[in-house]
């Protein structure tokens, strides 16, 4: 079953060891909030981050954001503590690192179920190395838990000795695998990262890429590029009065009877409905989460 459909335009990082962030993350307007327990914490902060993270979730004040707790693996010193500390956090989501099988994803599980995670905390993969692309069909199928793969191409890059180009030519074909088994699995993701915080341009440019991929957002370093991300990923404003003006023609033609859809002169079928229909909900998920609501 398709995931819930929900504003992810924007999903930026936060050390969570740095309170400071965490607290500035309150007033940001992107629509997911990525609490890192992993590569934005040193080794011997990872015990006391936990208790940062927890001390702001008690906090509050996030919003309609979602939610979602970054840990480290399994086979690391600190994957199951972090794992048996997210089974009781109020988090919307945990965001597995390096998953290279559907085995890890059932193991990370085990461990959430084992801790009294409630059923409504989603599992997100993140997709950074070559065997977890080669994997990506069986990790987006092996469990219902999981709602969504996270793009990782920092660390995708240096495993495959690629360049960082303008094009992203060199992730094609990891992007489009990673795409593929999402959508067949009906979970979202998101795109990865872009480094150079100087180029607003190729961030923008790398924006639009991501959306003609068909990514449902990009995943952020730093605040100043998260207004970027939310307008490239929303549906543009020509985009969506079509939408809405193939809804409302649907809807007139059903109540009459008519088989046949035409707008403009152009035949519309049920897919584009569909798609009409998908974008005109995420615009109202979108202004909900501007006024702070779920």
């Amino acid at each position: 079953m398709p995931a819930p459909l929900r504003p992810r335009r924007s999903a930026l990082y936060m050390p969570g060891s740095n309170p400071r962030a965490l607290e500035k993350a309150r007033d940001l307007p992107c629509d997911v909030i990525v609490m890192d327990l992993e590569d934005a914490v040193a080794p011997d902060a990872k015990a006391s981050a936990r208790e940062t993270v927890a001390a702001a979730l008690r906090g509050g004040g996030y919003g309609g954001r979602e939610l979602v707790l970054r840990v480290n693996g399994l086979d690391t010193a600190w994957g199951h503590d972090d794992l048996a500390f997210a089974a009781g956090q109020p988090v919307d989501a945990v965001l597995l690192p390096k998953v290279e099988s559907a085995d890890a994803v059932r193991r990370a599980e085990a461990v959430l179920a084992a801790h009294g995670a409630p059923d409504g905390l989603a599992l997100w993969c993140m997709m950074e190395t070559p065997r977890g692309v080669l994997e990506a069909a069986g990790i987006a199928g092996a469990t219902p838990r999981l709602a969504g793969l996270v793009m990782g191409t920092s660390d995708l890059a240096k495993d495959l000795h690629c360049l960082h180009t303008p094009d992203r030519l060199p992730f094609v074909t990891a992007l489009g695998l990673c795409l593929l088994a999402a959508r067949a699995y009906g979970l979202a993701i998101l795109d990865g990262v872009y480094l150079d915080l100087a180029d607003d341009d190729g961030f923008a440019a790398s924006c639009r890429q991501g959306v003609q991929f068909g990514f449902d957002g990009k995943t952020l370093i730093h605040p100043k590029t998260i207004a970027a991300a939310n307008a490239a990923f929303a549906p543009s404003e020509e985009a969506l009065a079509w939408a809405r003006r193939i809804t409302a023609a649907h809807a007139a033609a059903e109540a009459e009877g008519k088989g046949v859809l035409l707008v403009d002169g152009k035949l519309v079928e049920a897919l584009h409905v569909a798609e009409a229909e998908r974008l005109v909900a995420l615009a109202g998920r979108i202004e909900d989460l501007h006024r702070g609501s779920r």
